[in-house]
């Protein structure tokens, strides 16, 4: 499981999300930085940037 914190790249911004793969994470962040941060150019070395913030993360039971 993967994880992204949107704080560790836009400060004080609580959102996260998680997937089973990087590049939905990924995905979802993006989607979530045009949506919420109003970027409307998502560039490479953004993405990039994404990458080097998303963690692993252990499965919890539910």
């Amino acid at each position: 499981m993967k994880r992204f914190d949107c704080g560790t790249l836009v400060p004080g911004c609580d959102w996260h999300t998680r997937a089973e793969d990087e590049a939905e994470v990924v995905r979802r962040a993006v989607e979530h930085l045009r949506v919420t941060h109003g970027e409307e150019v998502i560039r490479p070395s953004m993405v990039d940037h994404i990458k080097q913030r998303v963690t692993d993360v252990q499965k919890t039971e539910a």
